[in-house]
Formats: C-alpha cells, sequence, structure tokens
C-alpha cells in the first residue's frame, strides 16, 4: 500500500530565503510522524505546504496519490489541518461550534450527527460545551479545535502543537486521543516543542534544522545514534 504522505525534494522560499531545502519523507496510513527542530527551521513551512496553505518553490507532496500542487481542493477532501494559533468563533457554544463545522463537512445529516458524535466525545467538556468559547481556557478551546481536526476521520491530520495550552492530564488524554485515531489507520503529521510528548505519541522522527531534513527514524533510533538518554537531548544537540 502506497503511503497517505510522500514529499519529495520539497523546497520553499520566500524571497532570497530558503525556508525548507529539498526534504524528503514519507507517513504511513496509522502513522504518527513527528517534525522536530529548533524555531525557525522549516517544520511549520512544511506543514503549511503540504496542508495546501503554502505553494511549494520546488519538490513534490502526494496525498492519497493526489499531488497537492496540481489537485488542491482534492487534497483537503482527505487532510485537516489544527495549526498552532487556530481560533474558534468565541460568542458560539462549544457544540453549536462543532455542530455548524459539521455542517460544513457533511451534507449528509447520518455522517453530520457521527461526526458532532465524534466531536463531542473528544473534547471531554460534558455540560461545558453548552457554554460560550469565549468563556473557555485556553486548553479547553484547544480541545474544541483538535475534536474539529479529527472529527471527520480525515486520511491525514495535520497537527501543529496539538497540545498547545493544556495541563498535564488533559495534554495526556489528547495524547491517547490521537494514538487511538492512528490505530484506526488516520495518518498523523505532527510538529511540537515538548519533546516527551514527541516521545510518547511518534512512530518516527524527522529532525529537520535550516531547511533541512537531518535524520529520520524511531525515537529509539535517534536517541541510539545521538548517544542520548532522550529526545531532549538529541533536540539540543541539533539546535547548538
Amino acid at each position: 500500500m502506497p503511503p497517505v504522505v510522500r514529499v519529495q525534494g520539497l523546497q520553499k522560499q520566500f524571497g532570497r530565503i530558503e525556508a525548507v531545502r529539498g526534504i524528503d519523507f514519507a507517513v504511513e496510513a496509522g502513522e504518527v510522524f513527528a517534525l522536530i527542530g529548533p524555531n525557525g527551521a522549516g517544520k511549520t513551512t512544511t506543514l503549511r505546504m503540504v496542508a495546501t496553505i503554502l505553494h511549494p518553490s520546488g519538490g513534490t507532496i502526494e496525498v492519497a496519490g493526489i499531488d497537492v500542487s496540481t489537485d488542491p481542493a482534492a487534497v483537503r477532501e482527505r487532510i485537516s489541518y489544527l495549526p498552532e494559533e487556530a481560533g474558534v468563533y468565541r460568542s458560539m457554544t462549544g457544540r453549536a461550534y462543532l455542530r455548524f463545522m459539521a455542517e460544513i463537512f457533511f451534507a449528509d445529516p447520518a455522517d453530520r450527527a457521527e461526526a458532532l458524535e465524534t466531536a463531542q466525545e473528544v473534547t471531554g467538556l460534558g455540560e461545558r460545551l453548552d457554554d460560550k468559547v469565549g468563556t473557555y481556557s485556553k486548553g479547553m478551546t484547544r480541545k474544541v479545535l483538535l475534536a474539529r481536526a479529527i472529527m471527520t476521520r480525515p486520511a491525514l491530520a495535520i497537527l501543529d502543537e496539538p497540545t498547545s495550552g493544556l495541563d498535564v492530564l488533559n495534554a495526556i488524554e489528547v495524547r491517547d486521543t490521537i494514538k487511538g485515531f492512528a490505530r484506526e489507520g488516520m495518518a498523523v503529521l505532527l510538529s511540537s516543542h515538548n519533546m516527551l510528548e514527541i516521545e510518547y505519541l511518534s512512530d518516527r522522527v524527522g529532525i529537520i534544522d535550516r531547511g533541512r531534513l537531518l535524520h529520520v527514524g524511531t525515537p529509539t533510533e535517534l536517541k541510539e545514534s545521538y548517544g542520548a538518554a532522550n529526545l531532549e537531548a538529541v533536540f539540543a544537540e541539533v539546535a547548538r
């Protein structure tokens, strides 16, 4: 079976700045693949290109066998994207927001109902879903946004800092949710500065710095390669 995502020779330039310099990787169905590296390394730029938000300067990206550059609309039907700085309609209740998003994604009432049920369960907010989002903490808002991102059960979920703003217990819950959806076959491409999160979630990790992918492997392989006790030490070695 071909990978859900195949990236080959990917490049992105902003004027004279080379943000991404010819990287290659693939993400299989049911796999959680993470990109780690210092600020400005090219992680978010890469995620945005896979998400069809930025157009590559060179190279190719295929999602489910579809070229992102030639048919971005078809790719968007198969992915979801949660950026680090995502927003929600603060005047809506959490439940109304999720229902609204389900109506955008699905024409069939049964599909909408199933997506809404999934989203409500993912948030874990219970009756607080009937309160306006403007009254939520940052962590609660993030859980609603994550629910929106995976309620459609996309072939690929692109998650930038998925547990941003969450306390330890809620972060663990969200990570377990992501792993559960991956076990059901959803591919996940994510980035996070939380190395404990990366180590817990990821099947494979790509280390990116100055737009180049330096090393790809399992967390165990990377720790062995860098002679490190954990991914934080690996990250520190790369960031020097």
